[in-house]
Order: C-alpha cells, then sequence, then structure tokens
C-alpha cells in the first residue's frame, strides 16, 4: 500500500493577517505556519492506514523552502518520506497539476488532503488532482476504512451523511472526524531529522490566475440594542442596514 497525503503550508488561526505592496502580497512577519487542519486529519488517519497495511507514507507540500519545517513535521508525526515542489502554490489548478505529475510518477494506491486549505478555503484541489489523474475523489470524508482493495467512506452531505464503497485507488478530502491529530513525540522529532526530504522541480510554471489585490473583511461595527418591545425598529434595522430580510 503506497499513499501519499498532500498537506498545505498555512497561517496558524490565531495569526494577525496584514498585506504589503499595496495589498498586492501577504505579510508574514511575525506569522506563525503550521500544517493545515484538514491534512492533520489526512495525516492522521494515513498513519493508521499505513501501519494497518505496513505500507508506505509519502507527503507532499507545493511551496518554498520555508515550508519544509512543516513537511518535517509531518515526517515526525509518522510520513516515512516528503516531496516539496520548489515552486509558490499560485492557484488551485496549478497545484493540482504539481500533484497529479507526482502523484502519477509514484504510482499511489490512496492519495488523502484536507477537505480545503484554510487560507483560500477552496476546496477544490481534490477534485482536479482526481480528473487529471482519472480517478475517483469523494469529499468531505468522515470515515475512510480498508478491506483490501475496497474503501468503505461516509461523507458529510447537505442534510446528512452518505456511506459509499469504492475501489483503489482514489483519493480523499478529509475532515473531522476521520482520526484524531496526532501530536510528535520525541522518538518522531528525532527520527524525522533522517527521513529523507526529496526537493524537485515543478513540472510546470504555467498559471491560469494572477491575484491582483488582497482586501481584509469589513471592522465590525457598533452594536446597536433595540428595546424589546419595539419590533418595528427591529425589523426595519435588519432589513435595510444588515440585509438579511
Amino acid at each position: 500500500m503506497k499513499i501519499l497525503v498532500c498537506i498545505t503550508h498555512v497561517p496558524d488561526t490565531t495569526s494577525k493577517i496584514q498585506f504589503t505592496d499595496n495589498n498586492t502580497k501577504f505579510d508574514t512577519t511575525g506569522v506563525q505556519f503550521i500544517i493545515g487542519p484538514y491534512d492533520d486529519y489526512a495525516l492522521a488517519r494515513a498513519v493508521e492506514l499505513r501501519d494497518q497495511t505496513s505500507g508506505k507514507l509519502t507527503v507532499l507540500n507545493v511551496g518554498g523552502a520555508e515550508t519544509e519545517p512543516t513537511l518535517r513535521k509531518a515526517l515526525a508525526i509518522g510520513a516515512d518520506d516528503a516531496i516539496r515542489v520548489n515552486t509558490d502554490p499560485k492557484d488551485s489548478f496549478f497545484v493540482a497539476k504539481q500533484i497529479a505529475h507526482y502523484a502519477k510518477e509514484g504510482s499511489y494506491d490512496l492519495i488523502l488532503m484536507g477537505r480545503e486549505s484554510i487560507d483560500f478555503n477552496g476546496g477544490m484541489v481534490h477534485g482536479m488532482v482526481g480528473e487529471l489523474l482519472g480517478m475517483p475523489s469523494f469529499s468531505p470524508v468522515m470515515r475512510l476504512d480498508l478491506d483490501g482493495s475496497k474503501v468503505s467512506m461516509q461523507r458529510e452531505i447537505e442534510g446528512g451523511k452518505e456511506n459509499l464503497e469504492a475501489d483503489l485507488p482514489l483519493i480523499a478530502g478529509c475532515q473531522e472526524p476521520i482520526a484524531e491529530w496526532k501530536i510528535p513525540n520525541m522518538r518522531g522529532i528525532m527520527s524525522a531529522r533522517s527521513k529523507p526530504l526529496n526537493v524537485v522541480e515543478p513540472v510546470t510554471d504555467e498559471t491560469q490566475a494572477e491575484t491582483k489585490t488582497f482586501a481584509l473583511p469589513p471592522a465590525k461595527g457598533a452594536v446597536k440594542l433595540i428595546d424589546k418591545d419595539n419590533v418595528s425598529e427591529l425589523v426595519q434595522l435588519l432589513k435595510n442596514e444588515a440585509k438579511v430580510l
């Protein structure tokens, strides 16, 4: 069993976000970066499946040298080796092309990633990789179990849950509660230093999207208190100011 987990290198959820160069670039000064939380779930389940099948687990990230500490953490959690595609993750399709190229070369049985990254929240990469590789893709997967080449899954749908069965190979975008996050122990941290981290060049530099500008959400306005008996004023404010009616 060969498992590939694609991880993102994203700002910690508590980071204060700012932009530079006239709001055209993300300011990384003082920002702590982590493995994407949904990718953490995918990685945790992949470690369990690797141990169950006595297989091999590889992690992959599309990014510059600054992402290597994130990859080393994934190695400390339990991955056997890592691949860094040496390029900036310009857009979802660009990232998907990189993943698909190296996934095809590696002939992986199972490709896991988070349901979405928490920086852009696109939730598109797993579907694009599936299309490029001609493999089925499922998301958001909450449970994933193996029985030989058969995979049983549960995924979240609007208004409920859906139970599915499929054959390997396949791609899954994961979310909780597929597994519990794993925290690197000292043995894992020490062993991660000697595990292979291979840097490869991108298959293409061509991108189909360009970021023009970033903008922060509008600041929260002052709270208006309405008398509980003044229903007509409340309705007017919800309609004309909040515009939710």
